[in-house]
């Protein structure tokens, strides 16, 4: 059985690799953006269930929604079967002692 430990970061271009590499895109919910706010943020995957809720954003806005949120990416690289993982989740920076 593969390692399906989960990892946290907040290093900018680890985060934009793994996202690349599994086909993914910044991206937030539609209309949470504000004058001081990028919004929701989230990681979208063409063709799964966000097309309708979801709008891609820069890695740029992205990331300055990242900090701007003391937000860390909570993230797994393979699944119990070995397999690439797409699981990730935002998350408030030092809560991932919790998880």
């Amino acid at each position: 059985m593969a390692e399906t430990t989960s990892q946290t970061t907040t290093d900018h271009k680890k985060i934009q690799k793994w996202v690349d590499e599994r086909g993914g895109h910044p991206a937030r919910v539609k209309g949470t953006e504000s004058k001081n706010s990028p919004g929701l943020l989230r990681i979208d995957y063409p063709g799964f269930s966000g097309e309708d809720s979801l709008e891609e954003i820069s890695w740029e806005e992205f990331f300055d929604g990242f900090e701007k949120n003391g937000l860390a990416f909570l993230y797994q690289d393979k699944t119990a079967d070995g397999e690439i993982s797409r699981f990730s989740k935002l998350i408030e920076r030092g809560s991932e002692k919790d998880h």
